[in-house]
């Protein structure tokens, strides 16, 4: 108790803090303080910075220069760029999905087995009735498919403005015909004649298959998209960039469907077929 009493009498003594003239000893200043005055002077003082320090900070544009401090408008940015990349790469798988449906078409593989690589797409397999239709209700159905299995859009005026080149001069065999399931035109020509693009746009596949031979595809502007069939040698790679009227393949008969040299030639818009000969004169 006594050491305690004698430790506050220590505080609580006063001091006095005297600055001289070094040369004249005379006197500039005087201060007299305690421990317990230097203390809460200190103290003080410390309390005052830190809070100026933490006003600078929050409130001032000087927060942006201390490292590890990410502004409001940097982490906006980095939100959308955030956003971007995920939206680019939802695009991105989106291509590649379409990439192997096409792929698969032109293999002639089944079309279901094309539902197993769009689950992320949000586009269900259809699965079997859960309920036993009768048969006016099969009957119905099988009208309503077979009707819409022909009725084919033409989407002309979505096409009006585009200026077809033709892929090649020759004469047309079998035309565009989709109640026979022909969705194409097949061109006759001579042995190894160029086939050209018929619009400008990048090589979507340029691969072959057993039934179609070797097949190349262009994706145009607007989901434009222009399939060459069954040639001799294919002159472009995918991901190729070609231009209108540029050759891409020589005119062959290569696959097991193909029933001598020709030219089967696929005009397709927004997923839907279109008959070529509508834009493009191939007997020029």
């Amino acid at each position: 108790m006594k050491e305690k009493k004698k430790y506050i009498t220590r505080l609580k003594n006063k001091y006095r803090l005297v600055i001289l003239n070094d040369d004249t000893f005379e006197e500039k200043l005087s201060i007299k303080l305690s421990r317990i005055n230097v203390f809460v002077l200190v103290g003080g003082s410390v309390m005052l910075l830190s809070v100026g320090m933490i006003f600078l900070i929050a409130f001032t544009p000087l927060r942006e220069y201390i490292p590890g401090y990410s502004s409001n408008e940097v982490r906006r940015d980095a939100l959308k760029l955030d956003m971007r990349a995920d939206s680019l790469s939802r695009q991105l798988a989106l291509h590649n999905q379409q990439l192997r449906t096409i792929q698969k078409i032109i293999k002639g593989e089944d079309i279901d087995s094309a539902y197993s690589e769009v689950e992320d797409s949000g586009i269900v397999k259809p699965e079997s009735d859960a309920l036993e239709a009768s048969v006016m209700e099969n009957n119905l159905r099988e009208f309503v498919e077979t009707e819409d299995r022909f009725n084919i859009p033409t989407n002309q005026s979505a096409l009006s403005h585009f200026s077809f080149f033709t892929p090649l001069n020759g004469v047309v065999t079998s035309s565009f015909n989709p109640k026979e399931n022909h969705l194409a035109v097949d061109v006759v020509a001579e042995k190894n004649a160029p086939v050209k693009a018929c619009l400008g746009g990048s090589v979507l596949l340029a691969q072959w298959t057993s039934e179609t031979g070797y097949v190349l595809v262009i994706q145009h502007n607007q989901n434009l998209i222009s399939v060459y069939k069954h040639n001799s040698a294919l002159l472009k790679s995918q991901g190729d960039i070609v231009r209108t009227g540029e050759v891409i393949a020589l005119i062959g008969n290569s696959g097991e469907q193909s029933t001598g040299p020709h030219l089967h030639f696929e005009l397709w818009s927004d997923g839907y077929p279109m008959n070529p000969e509508i834009f493009i004169d191939f007997s020029k």
